[in-house]
């Protein structure tokens, strides 16, 4: 059996041994003991203590030689130095997971991080499952296991959870138990020396006891299998995670935390849209979307419903809504007229339907009854301000009376804090996710309708790219062979070829009189460019001269091109000049490129050229591989995306052909993993077509 098969038992144990049990309160071994009774377990339990005895009423057996073969789980609580012979004789004895508590392995140093890989050949070898090390351990609520040194026994839910810090889910059990939320599952990874994210979602995706999964995540060891698993469990039952160290600070944060090594922001932020993940901005998002998803059925539609008693709280609701991908849509005609039947005058019925401050909970339940059976209702936000004469708790009974029969997600909010505690312990015991402010609850419903969209997105689509990677492999292999990391643009101009990419005219002129001969023969006017295998930045040297009319312009052009270079790189070879072919006017300059991200591959990169990419930083990122529907969204997601489509009667550019170029990227990104990163600037793109009229790559040699 291998790892994975392991994974049942790890979750459902029947046995189970905690080696390092104590017999003295405060003690990790005597608390992750006194958590497997209180939890109920009901399997075998069992103590191990060198000094034997009795411990919480057990008999503790004195070495791992006493205990019974093949054990489901041992969870370690021993000193550091004696934690890899115990895993070796658990593994021996047929043991099939464990848990490693004990901290001091890869996030102190080389020592700690030479063990911690033995300990994962180890288990690797014998097919056992490990959990840790450096971890606060795991939870299953509805097998009776708290294999952890938590504090407090979590209640039962349909919630899975699982983090990388177990300092964070202390806290965040703590938490729950405070506001009534349940768990079905709750994993401290720590340092994943075997079991890791991927694992994780693999089981809970099959779990029937979870509906949502969450998690916190500083880092992901095996980035390919993680997509894998991230989209197949994103299908079934939403994902949805933080992701720390996103600035300098969080990823030096990170790395001495738990070893990790943090990738880019946007590698996550793509990888995560990617594979349907939902990302929470924070740990409180994190639970109020946690409540939605496992409480509410998806909505149908984007159009959200507002009943209040208070016209500002509606506003600020509609508001936030109407910036969001929900409509707050016209009620019909027939609904409006039914409202208009009981509620005063002066209320108002188009939606938001203010009952106004009056308004007491029978007036709430004729209008909420009224709004949930409108065709044009997809989902619901009930309102409520403590007014003097607003009847609370009785408001959060008809919310939930009518929660139960209308079959729509249905949300509340009401605001404040002592007068409606009560209700809103009404509506969460009902599972009715309650906000104390609007805008948090039209963020939780906005992601729930954004991820019915997804999961009802079709299969994507992969083009079939015409290219000739031994034609490129050439390039790239004699400049690995002279160990060059860059390939500069004369020198590309092969590889963009096998791979079918448009390009202006350009020809390869090693002197002033060969220049003027490729100028004739493709036109006036034309640029003119350094070529040399040394200069990747060709403007640093005054390497470039554009709308060169004339013969005379070109031949002086080459001369200072050429001697600027080789007197401020005298070190450079200097092969000549590119010239190309000028492009026409009203073209507009993107860039395309991507970069290998240490976990997730290629990062693919879209923006307009200049100031919009080197100052506004208007770029969007998706992963390789590239899905048409990728390369059409890529294209329309930076902020400047009118300007593509055209202004003030421009017709719009071609973007079929950007569409085309950047999948012929992401497939080069692909068939060439030894491309560090590689850029496109500019492509030039009008109306009729695309072109890339400049080329850069950097390869990562091998030490």
């Amino acid at each position: 059996m291998g790892t994975a098969d392991n994974l049942q038992a790890f979750f459902t144990p029947e046995s189970v041994a905690v080696v390092g049990a104590s017999a003295t309160p405060g003690k990790v071994g005597h608390t992750i003991l006194s958590n497997m009774i209180n939890a109920g377990f009901r399997g075998d339990l069992h103590p191990v203590n060198p000094r034997g005895g009795t411990i919480l009423g057990l008999e503790a057996a004195t070495s791992i030689a006493d205990l019974p073969r093949g054990l489901d789980l041992a969870v370690i609580a021993l000193p550091r130095q004696f934690v890899l012979e115990t895993l070796r004789e658990l593994a021996e004895h047929g043991t099939k997971s464990a848990i490693v508590i004990t901290a001091g392995f890869k996030e102190v140093g080389k020592d700690g991080h030479d063990q911690e890989q033995a300990m994962a050949d180890l288990c690797r070898k014998h097919g056992m499952a490990l959990l840790g090390p450096n971890c606060l351990g795991m939870i299953n609520t509805a097998a009776g296991v708290n294999a952890s040194f938590a504090a407090g026994q979590p209640n039962a839910g349909s919630i899975a959870f699982f983090s990388q810090s177990g300092a964070l889910c202390v806290a965040i059990l703590d938490w729950a138990l405070g506001t009534d939320i349940g768990f079905s599952k709750f994993v401290s990874l720590g340092n994943k020396a075997v079991m890791d994210d991927a694992d994780m979602l693999r089981y809970l995706d099959r779990d029937p006891e979870t509906s949502v999964v969450l998690g916190y995540i500083e880092n992901v060891e095996h980035g390919e299998e993680f997509l894998k698993q991230a989209a197949i469990t994103s299908r079934n039952k939403p994902v949805i995670m933080i992701k720390s160290g996103t600035t300098a600070a969080g990823a030096k944060a990170a790395s001495s935390h738990t070893g990790a090594i943090a990738g880019s922001d946007q590698a996550y932020s793509a990888a995560f849209e990617k594979t349907g993940i939902i990302r929470a901005r924070d740990v409180e998002s994190l639970f109020n979307l946690a409540q939605a998803f496992s409480t509410q059925p998806l909505p149908k539609g984007p159009n959200l419903t507002i009943v209040t008693n208070s016209g500002g709280p509606g506003i600020l609701c509609a508001d936030a809504a109407e910036k969001s991908s929900l409509n707050v849509a016209p009620l019909s005609p027939r609904t409006i007229q039914r409202l208009q039947e009981f509620l005063p005058s002066h209320a108002a019925v188009y939606n938001p339907v203010d009952i106004i401050g009056d308004a007491d909970a029978q007036r709430y339940r004729q209008a909420l009854d009224i709004v949930a059976e409108d065709s044009m209702t997809h989902a619901l936000l009930v309102l409520l301000t403590p007014t003097a004469s607003v009847q609370i708790d009785e408001t959060a009974e008809a919310v939930v009376r009518m929660a139960k029969k209308c079959g729509k997600p249905v949300f509340a909010c009401f605001m404040g804090k002592t007068r409606v505690a009560g209700a809103r312990r009404i509506l969460r015991e009902a599972g009715i996710p309650c906000y104390a402010f609007p805008e948090p609850a039209v963020r939780a419903i906005q992601t729930m309708y954004d991820y019915s969209l997804w999961k009802t997105r079709p299969a994507p689509s992969y083009a079939s790219v015409k290219r000739d990677p031994e034609r490129a492999a050439k390039v790239i292999h004699e400049h690995e062979r002279r160990n060059e990391p860059e390939i500069v643009e004369f020198e590309a101009q092969e590889v963009l070829k096998a791979y079918g990419l448009p390009t202006p005219q350009t020809q390869l002129a090693r002197s002033s009189d060969e220049a003027a001969q490729v100028a004739e023969s493709i036109g006036y006017p034309v640029v003119l460019k350094i070529a040399s295998p040394h200069i990747s930045h060709k403007s640093d040297v005054g390497g470039v001269r554009v709308n060169l009319g004339d013969e005379a312009e070109l031949r002086e052009a080459f001369q200072d091109i050429t001697a600027r270079a080789q007197r401020m790189r005298p070190d450079a070879y200097i092969a000549g000049c590119l010239v190309q072919k000028m492009a026409p006017a009203g073209v507009k300059e993107v860039i395309i490129g991507f970069k290998r991200d240490k976990q997730f591959g290629p990062l693919l990169m879209f923006g307009l050229g200049g100031v919009y990419v080197e100052i506004l930083k208007d770029i969007a990122f998706k992963l390789a591989p590239m899905s048409r529907q990728d390369a059409f969204e890529i294209v329309r997601e930076i902020k400047s995306y009118m300007l593509l489509k055209g202004m003030k009667g421009e017709p719009p550019v071609n973007f079929t052909a950007l569409e085309e170029i950047i999948l012929t990227m992401s497939e080069l990104a692909r068939d060439f993993p030894q491309i560090w990163e590689a850029e496109f600037n500019p492509v030039l793109v009008n109306h009729e077509k695309a072109v890339v009229a400049d080329v850069r790559m950097t390869l990562h040699l091998k030490d």
